[in-house]
């Protein structure tokens, strides 16, 4: 307690900060509040931070120079105490300040040379968004068999946290990290097709995947692969429009473009008015004409030098 008596920064901005701990170590302020429930133990967190010692310009540490939030996995990537302390403490979009005496930081040997001993640290944290990812963790953790053992409404769980995870990734350019979050739901999900009885649900689960996955394939310029996947989730439903879509784009890709327009105009059948089909469609139709044009001025041309 008598540290916070000190004078400096430091002690003036605790004296508008919240105790929690209630014995002075650990001291929060909210500058913006979240939504919803705090962050579950064990959670995955998508956040910016930056870590001040007292009287310092610049921070020791800090995620803002990353184009996107970085993620963490609580109790295994966060290794300070007080900062998975507070993280527990936050919600959804919250922007909060920290802090934290040595005990919640790093002690009284500090870190050298970055770290002076006994130094109380401010951190500044912005909790962008988080996923529970404890129940995904641990089932991923499992052998085929023991996730087979466990209920079906656990892999719907997991398959659907780990999209949710993948698709975040996606969405951030990180396409690498969403394919392999993908591929985990796949392996999982095809290892549970091996019952019977829930086949029709567990394709279900499948058909979203294979599309994200020609989707993230394409991102990383690999058309056959994405192809593959686009193949396998037409074999579940011949019928579904974005399974369809999703094969006209990677022909477009491929510059196939007969091909392109055979499953796009199956989908425009389906979907008549809808802009993104009918948009790719029309670039498909520009690029076949150049295309036949192309190959009708190459035989032209051959067949002008044969009469000569």
């Amino acid at each position: 307690m008598l540290l916070w008596a000190l004078q400096g920064p430091f002690a003036l901005l605790a004296l508008r900060m919240k105790d929690v701990m209630g014995e002075g170590g650990f001291r929060k302020e909210v500058v913006q509040p979240g939504e919803g429930p705090t962050i579950p133990r064990e959670a995955s967190v998508l956040l910016y931070y930056s870590a001040f010692l007292e009287y310092a310009d610049q921070p020791f540490d800090t995620t803002y120079n990353f184009k996107y939030p970085r993620m963490m996995k609580l109790g295994r990537d966060v290794t300070l105490a007080g900062l998975e302390l507070g993280l527990l403490t936050m919600k959804k979009g919250e922007f909060s300040r920290f802090l934290l005496q040595p005990e919640y930081a790093y002690g009284e040997m500090g870190c050298p040379p970055l770290i002076p001993p006994a130094a109380t640290i401010l951190y500044e944290v912005q909790l962008v968004d988080y996923f529970d990812t404890a129940q995904s963790d641990h089932f991923m953790a499992l052998e085929p068999d023991e996730q087979n053992a466990l209920p079906l409404s656990v892999l719907v769980s997991v398959a659907n946290t780990l999209r949710s995870f993948g698709n975040r990734c996606f969405n951030q350019g990180r396409y690498d990290n969403a394919k392999d979050r993908y591929k985990q739901v796949m392996a999982a999900l095809m290892n549970r097709l091996k019952e019977k009885e829930e086949e029709e649900a567990v394709k279900a689960l499948l058909l979203p995947v294979y599309l994200n996955l020609t989707l993230t394939e394409l991102r990383l310029e690999s058309p056959r692969k994405a192809l593959k996947y686009a193949n396998r989730a037409l074999d579940i439903d011949p019928q579904n429009t974005k399974a369809l879509f999703r094969c006209g784009q990677v022909y477009m890709d491929m510059h196939e473009y007969e091909q392109a327009q055979n499953v796009l105009i199956m989908a425009q059948a389906k979907k008549p008015f809808d802009c993104d089909i009918n948009s790719l469609l029309m670039k498909v139709a520009i690029c076949y004409k150049k295309g036949l044009d192309q190959e009708i001025e190459v035989y032209s041309r051959m067949f002008k030098a044969l009469r000569t």
